[in-house]
């Protein structure tokens, strides 16, 4: 059951989803109050179960087979251990889908089909149901059928073209994002849909499929630098960590490091200016305005490179802060967790869990005043839930007791 007081405790989920995007939609259903149940092969479990090292560690602080990947988008959840590809698999998925709000699956165009678990059939068993498919290239075009990663969508849908520093710099060259940025987008579009598909569900009683690609994401997430190219007709090139737009916002040298300034307007530039005793600067014709600082972007950003090279990254960001300038520093993942704004808000939740003892995970940013966000479930390992799923939303007690393999 789901156990929620939360705005989605009244839908039931069923999460035929793998890797990282499908995934975190469901994760992130699950944090909202969604009874998320998630299918897994029996021996195999979702590819992320294997996608190590780092492992989390035991109570005993030695690695356990619990991958830290896994971890990262699937809390929230219940395992069923079934194999789709044994008519068995296939009857009690059909079974739980006719109990579902929602299904969230990313195999290939098509490839649920073979089993009977695609969209055409388990809607007409249920036509409430909303089904959403996510695929590298969606269910039509010709790349339908191929396989879609991340990676490969940075590159294809123009991200990285725009990602690293330019040809002829030190490291130039084409950049993909630190993070599987296509998959999280997706899963944010994803969740979007769902709920755009629930409520017009609620208005008419019908649901719906949701046709989502990876590839149309990566492009729609290009928003300001596509209209850049629909506007000159010239691709941007790659800038490094600077704006095209905007001038001074990127990163700069300072006597122990790097920190960032982004200066959003005309008043900020000024106020950054006096700061650096440069007032000057405000007043030259070819800083004075943002859209002047663009055109003498290189000789501005020279001359205030060697300006913040003479404090460090703490006497700068405490200089420009008490002016009203945008600024910060580089954290680590070690300087982001410890910063004494990210433990106030309380970022990190640590849930039970049956191997690892306690699973910490980034708390969801979402901050409701009347129907919070709950932690009910660590990641759950395989098959953990198999048995007590198919009592709550079938009603039946299996013959198998093993739980892994109804």
């Amino acid at each position: 059951m789901s156990n929620s007081s939360g705005p989605l405790s009244h839908l039931r989920v069923l999460d035929l989803s793998r890797v990282l995007a499908g995934p975190l939609a469901g994760q992130i259903l699950g944090d909202l109050g969604a009874d998320v149940v998630k299918i897994e092969h029996p021996e195999r479990g979702d590819d992320t179960r294997g996608w190590g090292p780092p492992y989390m560690p035991g109570e005993d602080g030695l690695p356990t087979r619990e991958a830290a990947y896994f971890m990262s988008a699937n809390r929230n959840k219940r395992s069923v251990a079934v194999d789709l590809a044994e008519p068995e698999g296939q009857r009690i998925v059909h079974a739980l889908a006719a109990q579902a709000d929602v299904v969230i699956e990313n195999f290939k165009a098509g490839g649920l089909a073979q089993y009977g678990l695609d969209h055409h059939t388990l809607c007409a068993a249920n036509p409430r149901l909303i089904y959403c498919s996510i695929t590298g290239f969606g269910q039509t075009g010709p790349y339908a059928h191929r396989a879609g990663y991340d990676f490969l969508i940075q590159g294809l849908g123009g991200l990285m073209s725009l990602t690293g520093h330019g040809d002829g710099h030190p490291g130039g060259g084409p950049m993909k994002a630190g993070v599987a940025l296509v998959d999280v987008m997706t899963g944010l579009y994803a969740d979007i849909g769902i709920l755009a598909a629930l409520a017009h569900r609620d208005r008419t009683g019908c649901g719906q499929h949701i046709d989502l690609s990876l590839l149309d994401v990566q492009i729609a997430g290009l928003v300001n630098q596509a209209m850049n190219y629909f506007a000159t007709g010239a691709a941007p090139g790659r800038l490094g960590n600077a704006h095209p737009s905007i001038v001074p916002y990127q990163d700069f040298p300072t006597a122990d490091g790097h920190m960032i300034l982004a200066v959003g307007n005309d008043g900020q530039f000024a106020r950054l200016a006096l700061a650096c005793s440069r007032p000057e600067w405000a007043h030259d014709e070819r800083f004075a305005t943002n859209a002047q600082r663009v055109t003498h972007r290189e000789l501005l950003i020279g001359l205030l490179s060697q300006v913040t090279r003479e404090r460090t990254t703490t006497e700068w960001v405490t200089a420009f802060e008490r002016a009203g300038v945008p600024c910060g520093p580089i954290n680590t993942l070690a300087g982001v967790f410890a910063d004494p704004h990210v433990v106030a808000r309380e970022t990190v939740v640590r849930l039970p869990h049956p191997v690892v003892g306690v699973v910490p995970s980034v708390r969801s940013p979402l901050h409701f005043s009347a129907t919070p966000v709950d932690y009910r479930h660590a990641p759950p390992t395989l098959g953990q839930h198999t048995l007590e799923v198919l009592r709550d939303w079938l009603g039946v007690e299996p013959n198998n007791q093993s739980g892994k393999n109804p």
